[in-house]
């Protein structure tokens, strides 16, 4: 009777042994655990552009104080420049909330080969834009998709499914929901720069 019953439901018998065990479920809790270290590595990292974003427009302001045009463009300039990548920085932590978040729901309800395809696409998204602001990050964020990758792929087996690995809507809307906050939090947080004048043409600029 019990062979009959294996043979009459192989699908589920292989599903269930997949994503139920032990080693699978722990799988997913270490990658959530990495996830989270890099998290804080995004916010330690914007912690100290704020603090550069604060010395730069201090210096700005007393530079124009002082009625030096060329070295407020300066440092604006470059006070622009930090506020970029600290946009860059805060949208890859937001967007990195919300796989964590997914990923606690995977460890509690299963259901991995349909719920991690668009974290691990928002992941590599986020490793490619880090490459060259936090390298660090971007290779830990390459080893948690590996992980990721490889668990779907054998819930794929074990389901007898074939995967869809391309960008999907979702992906597209959890980057797209994260930039868009992390400019409002960022308009709100920092100071606008002040006006200033160029002397060569006496353009105004922020």
């Amino acid at each position: 009777m019990k062979a009959v019953f294996e043979e009459r439901n192989p699908i589920t018998k292989r599903l269930k042994e997949a994503v139920k065990p032990t080693p699978l479920r722990r799988r997913v809790t270490l990658a959530l655990s990495a996830m989270k270290i890099q998290i804080r590595r995004l916010e330690n990292t914007l912690h100290q552009l704020e603090r550069r974003d604060k010395d730069l427009y201090q210096k700005c302001v007393g530079a124009l104080q002082n009625k030096n045009s060329p070295l407020a463009a300066m440092y604006a300039n470059e006070c622009a420049e930090v506020r970029k990548i600290a946009k860059l920085t805060l949208a890859s932590q937001l967007a990195l909330e919300r796989v964590a978040l997914r990923l606690e729901t995977i460890r509690e309800f299963g259901d991995i080969a349909y719920n991690m395809s668009a974290a691990t696409q928002v992941v590599t998204a986020i490793k490619n834009n880090l490459q060259n602001i936090v390298p660090e990050v971007s290779m830990k964020l390459e080893e948690i998709n590996d992980n990721l990758e490889s668990m779907i792929f054998e819930v794929g087996e074990a389901t007898e499914s074939t995967l869809n690995l391309t960008p999907t809507a979702e992906a597209d809307k959890i980057l797209k929901e994260a930039n868009i906050l992390a400019e409002q939090k960022l308009r709100e947080e920092f100071p606008e720069l002040p006006e200033y004048k160029v002397e060569e043409g006496t353009k105004e600029q922020r």
